[in-house]
């Protein structure tokens, strides 16, 4: 059979994961303009903010098991279109309330968009490429917000916030084209002739026989957990960069760039955790060093001996390790969430299960964070919180290991 030459389609599925992640970073640069524009208070900006989270909050799992019964590309496809129109509805918003709710439809759409794509990838990608390929998935989220970072500011300045607004709905509908023409669709495996009725097929493969499959087995909850207290200390850390660097007297300038070179740098260790894993490196050992390096730079970041820190320079290098080592993590728990799905069909079951956590601590870890700093009067807590996470995540990773060690040598092995 004949293959359109061409970019890989496992880097288009990855490229469409960058388009939908600039819709949740596209916010924050526009935050200001908006207050002035259609006059969202502060309390507003913070539900325009977490809204997304609250999507993938409630309905991560839905959308994976969604996802696993309807078709891979199918979901991505949709999930892009749903984006593009939202977005583009959202320049036309004349008050806060519409573009709440636009907000929202975005937040579904990003998680059509994002759910099932690393079963995708499962299914376009040689076995030996698998690691690497989950390693570079896992970049999509902070390379599309450091992009939003560093080019929403100057976009919007140079025109207006609904011509951004605009310009990531047409990208996203370029990449929904793209996506739709160049990569092949997904076929699930049927059940061979002779094992089994079609009716019996159904109910193997039906939602509620996914579910169950999915919520009664160790695999999911370890890399879901995991994922949630990852998360939330990495967004906590990052979204409060430019406050913590305002306070501190940087210019808007200095800050953007600044959050955005934390936010980005987190890709390097995404991209390595694939090559890691390529390589023999085992899951365990990777979670443990990306949770001691967050711990322990949060604590260099952050905490004050007898009134003073660490300089300036070193504080801001803490955060980069945190950031860049502290991106082992997804990566490496992409590649365990594809291993320990309970089946094949059950891939972007337990993907979509892994966002729900995600979100979750994306929802609870900044807050926490801000109450603790408003409680001391200061951010030179905020290790406590962090830490605390890095040693429930060191916890998760040794059970992890277990249930690896538990499976060998099937585990090793590229397909299951």
């Amino acid at each position: 059979m004949s293959q359109r030459k061409g970019i890989d389609p496992a880097l288009i599925v990855i490229l469409a994961g960058v388009s939908a992640a600039l819709h949740v970073g596209k916010l924050p640069p526009a935050i200001p303009v908006l207050r002035d524009a259609l006059g969202v208070t502060l309390v507003q900006a913070g539900f325009l903010l977490s809204l997304v989270q609250l999507a993938g909050m409630t309905l991560g799992l839905a959308v994976g098991l969604a996802a696993d019964g309807l078709g891979l590309k199918r979901s991505m496809v949709a999930g892009l279109l749903v984006l593009s129109a939202a977005g583009a509805l959202g320049g036309w918003a004349h008050d806060a309330s519409a573009l709440l709710g636009l907000r929202a439809i975005e937040g579904f759409g990003f998680l059509l968009a994002t759910v099932p794509a690393p079963s995708l990838i499962r299914l376009l990608v040689a076995p030996r490429r698998l690691p690497v390929m989950l390693g570079l998935w896992g970049t999509y989220m902070p390379f599309g917000a450091a992009v939003a970072l560093l080019l929403g500011p100057v976009f919007i300045g140079a025109t207006s916030w609904q011509a951004w607004w605009w310009l990531l709905a047409g990208t996203s509908f370029a990449m929904t084209l793209w996506l739709a023409w160049a990569v092949p669709a997904d076929r699930h495996r049927r059940a061979p002739a002779g094992h089994g009725s079609a009716a019996h097929a159904g109910q193997q493969h039906g939602w509620p026989q996914r579910l169950r499959q999915t919520l009664t087995a160790r695999g999911p909850w370890l890399v879901a957990l995991s994922f949630a207290v990852y998360s939330g200390q990495w967004l906590a850390v990052i979204g409060f960069l430019p406050s913590i660097y305002a306070q501190a007297g940087f210019s808007g300038a200095a800050t953007g760039a600044l959050t955005a070179l934390a936010a980005a740098i987190n890709m390097v260790g995404n991209i390595a955790s694939g090559r890691l894993l390529q390589r023999g490196v085992r899951p365990r050992v990777l979670l443990y060093a990306g949770f001691v390096t967050m711990g322990l730079g949060t604590v260099a970041a952050f905490a004050e001996l007898h009134g003073s820190g660490l300089p300036p320079l070193l504080r801001y290098a803490a955060v980069l390790l945190f950031s860049m080592i502290g991106g082992v993590i997804p990566g490496t728990l992409f590649s365990l969430a594809v291993k320990l799905a309970p089946s094949e069909r059950t891939v972007s079951t337990t993907v979509g299960w892994m966002q729900q956590w995600s979100s979750f601590g994306q929802f609870v870890g900044p807050p926490l964070v801000a109450l603790v700093a408003s409680r001391v009067g200061g951010w030179q807590w905020t290790w406590a919180v962090t830490g605390a996470c890095s040693l429930l995540g060191l916890a998760l990773a040794r059970q992890i290991g277990r249930l690896v060690q538990s499976l060998e040598p099937s585990f090793l092995q590229p397909e299951r």
